[in-house]
């Protein structure tokens, strides 16, 4: 996917804690940056306006999977790309590419797919139709599907 596609990113610099032994950022650090995107990608969209008391509808992480391109180094800072790309019955499927800051140098890709529950431990249900249009309305495309 070009990254043109993302309408959103965030920048992050790599720190210290966020390396091995060869400076180079660790596996599990990417689903960090990944929870740091999707945060502020929901920011973006309007979710925390509309709920501002992070009273918003529940989502649980289902899936996710990474897959790594080329290393990441300390200190360098990075966009976190973010995009819904689809809205099933409970589940959205978020899509993320990791690139040099301002650069289409793509680094690592990845997808998760979270799935929408009616309390923290509660069953799957289908994702509110209000959450789901802010999600359309910031892509500019319908997601359901």
């Amino acid at each position: 996917m070009a990254r043109s596609d993302f309408k959103f990113h965030v920048t992050k610099r790599v720190r210290y804690a966020e390396i091995d032994a060869q400076r180079v950022v660790f596996n599990s650090r990417y689903l960090e940056y990944f929870d740091i995107g999707i945060t502020e990608y929901w920011r973006a969209v309007g979710v925390y306006d509309r709920w501002p008391d992070h009273s918003s509808p529940e989502f649980h992480v289902a899936h996710a999977e990474v897959d790594y391109k080329v290393p990441i180094l300390l200190d360098e800072e990075i966009d976190i790309c973010v995009r819904c790309s689809r809205v099933g019955r409970s589940s959205m499927t978020f899509l993320f590419e990791l690139h040099g800051k301002g650069a289409d140098d793509l680094r690592a890709t990845g997808v998760e797919v979270s799935v929408h529950v009616a309390e923290a431990r509660g069953a799957p249900t289908p994702a509110p139709d209000e959450f789901v249009a802010l999600f359309e309305t910031f892509e500019g495309r319908a997601l359901r599907g």
